[in-house]
């Protein structure tokens, strides 16, 4: 007996609650979304891609492709000194 009076109140107190969760706030207040110029014109950047070959004679040479002349030169460098040491 104890316990159906427990259950009862406990279902009562949730139906309360849950109605009280969907009615309470009658103020719609509409999601505002802002378009940031920064955002909208970041592209993704894509990787530097270098072909590395050796010759028979055990020197290398590569091709370096890629969008950003900065990161083509950079890695050049990079290149370079990997080859010479």
């Amino acid at each position: 007996m104890a316990e159906r009076k427990m259950i009862s109140s406990v279902l009562t107190a949730v139906l309360v609650f849950s109605i009280h969760a969907c009615t309470a706030d009658n103020d719609k207040k509409e999601a505002v979304f802002k378009k940031l110029p920064e955002i909208t014109e970041v592209r993704p950047q894509k990787p530097v891609k270098i072909k590395l070959r050796r010759n028979a004679s055990g020197s290398y040479s590569w091709e370096i492709t890629g969008d950003d002349a900065d990161k083509i030169i950079e890695a050049d460098k990079k290149l370079a000194r990997a080859v010479k040491e």
